[in-house]
């Protein structure tokens, strides 16, 4: 695996169009990241159609770069606005926008690009160690386990979902709905087609992602109107004293930690991850109260847990193709539209292009960093753009992307649709991600249940037999099990 890494550090430092999509992308990242409602998620989505003129190699290296930049560029409108960027960014505001108007703005974006830079390394280290483990391990999977383990991820994202566990699991059978779609893979007879012959090739998860994550925050803008934000532009001096920066690094590596094991749970996300830290580093801190007005700490442990996320979520992704978030969930539809599945066959027949995407995100992490130090003092203009230009911008890629998955009009009509679905899925407060979840694993869970019913000659008991199945479906269960005590627990 080394001598794989190796070859591709020097095959991406030699190609001069690898090196500028790199920058390009993190660059179109950070400022995607920054802006409020334009999520790291979205960002993919967007951006994703981008990648099809592109060979599989380069285009997974642009997306990699806009996927670790947009993450951290989410910290940046918690700082200056009060207003996250992207979900994990949620805690950083809460101590990030108080030191910010201490008039330490400019220190407060220091600490954010260091600890994710940090979390980003460790995770990717986590990443490099763990994943061809885990592959080796699940080379051994069968159809039933496959089909448990894509079942947990469903179940661990409708359990890790803010809000009701029930939404999100409706949307992620709506989701698994959308992919049985089109012409059965074992019968070739139409399913769910109404007639229509467009509707036989199935639902793209493009165009669906487009809308659902894309033009869907476009019309969510437009019920808001033109509403000035206040963002905070005097920036002083960005570094703060090393005697201020040196007690912060047990913190930085307690939350890059957790933030990798939680970011390798299938579906559950960074904002858990940057939550659990800050909760675990105010319950250890001598002065608890002080969280909250402002302080370095507060900003440290929970961007190191959120840049950790990334390499954690490509952990389930990369190792057994099912993704670790909805960020993730948009990687694997740019995989597959490039010819690549992933999970552990991919380390076994295409170990470099495994070497490519680890090559890809330490590259974008280091770039991450470095760029976003130079450009701290330039980013309050970015958020003080017009947000009518903004919007037509992104409501013009939208349509293009769309458009360019198969050059099909109806594909432009299915994410126009699903932009209205997405904006009424978030009027009711029903998370959306999981409709993308159920469109990427559907076919997976499918397959596998398919095929080990056909070996099992239709006996459901192949499920129970095996412990890896089993195990994944008792946690599946549990999953689902405990929102139902919890709320008896608390109605007594």
């Amino acid at each position: 695996m080394i001598n794989e890494i190796v070859n591709v550090f020097l095959q991406v430092f030699t190609d001069p169009f690898a090196i500028t999509l790199l920058v390009f992308g993190v660059l179109l990242g950070i400022v995607l990241g920054a802006l409020p409602g334009i999520s790291s998620t979205m960002s993919l989505a967007v951006l994703l159609p981008v990648s099809f003129s592109m060979s599989p190699e380069h285009g997974m290296i642009f997306l990699m770069a806009v996927f670790s930049a947009s993450v951290y560029g989410g910290s940046i409108s918690a700082i200056l606005i009060s207003i996250p960027g992207t979900p994990g960014a949620i805690v950083t505001q809460m101590d990030g926008y108080p030191m910010a108007k201490k008039g330490r703005a400019g220190e407060a974006l220091t600490y954010a690009v260091l600890a994710s830079g940090f979390g980003g390394i460790l995770g990717w280290f986590l990443l490099i160690l763990l994943g061809p483990l885990i592959a080796a391990a699940a080379l051994h999977f069968r159809s039933p386990d496959y089909a448990a383990v894509t079942l947990f991820g469903l179940c661990m994202l409708a359990y890790a979902t803010p809000g009701s566990t029930y939404k999100a699991l409706v949307a992620g059978v709506f989701g698994l709905i959308l992919a049985t779609v089109g012409l059965d893979s074992l019968t070739f007879i139409g399913r769910l087609d109404f007639g229509n012959a467009y509707l036989q090739g199935g639902i793209s998860m493009v165009p669906v992602a487009v809308g659902i994550f894309g033009l869907a925050e476009v019309l969510k803008s437009i019920e808001f109107g033109k509403k000035k934000l206040e963002v905070i532009t005097a920036i002083n001096r960005l570094f703060p004293p090393w005697s201020e920066i040196k007690p912060l690094w047990p913190m930085a590596i307690r939350g890059a930690l957790i933030g990798a094991f939680v970011g390798a749970i299938p579906a559950a996300g960074s904002a858990i991850g940057v939550t659990v830290s800050y909760a675990q580093e105010k319950r250890m801190s001598k002065n608890p109260e002080k969280y909250g007005t402002g302080i370095p700490e507060g900003i440290v442990a929970p961007e190191s847990s959120n840049n950790a996320c990334v390499g954690g979520a490509l952990i389930p992704l990369m190792t057994l193709g099912i993704p670790g978030d909805s960020m993730t969930a948009v990687l694997v539809g740019a995989m597959l539209i490039h010819g690549l599945r992933p999970g552990p066959q991919l380390f076994v027949e295409r170990l470099d292009f495994v070497a490519l995407i680890y090559v890809a995100l330490i590259l974008a992490i280091i770039l991450t960093t470095i760029l976003a130090l130079l450009t701290i003092r330039y980013i309050a203009r970015i958020l003080d753009a017009p947000k009518n230009i903004l919007m037509t911008g992104i409501t013009i890629l939208c349509m293009v992307g769309s458009y360019a998955v198969r050059n099909s009009i109806f594909d432009v009509m299915i994410m126009i649709i699903f932009g209205f679905i997405g904006y009424l899925m978030q009027k009711i407060r029903m998370p959306v991600a999981p409709v993308v979840f159920g469109l990427v694993l559907g076919p997976l869970l499918e397959e596998n249940i398919r095929r080990s019913l056909i070996v099992s000659a239709g006996d459901w008991s192949v499920f129970f037999e095996r412990p890896i199945s089993l195990i994944f479906i008792l946690i599946s269960v549990l999953a689902l099990a405990l929102p139902i005590f919890s709320r008896s627990k608390n109605q007594q």
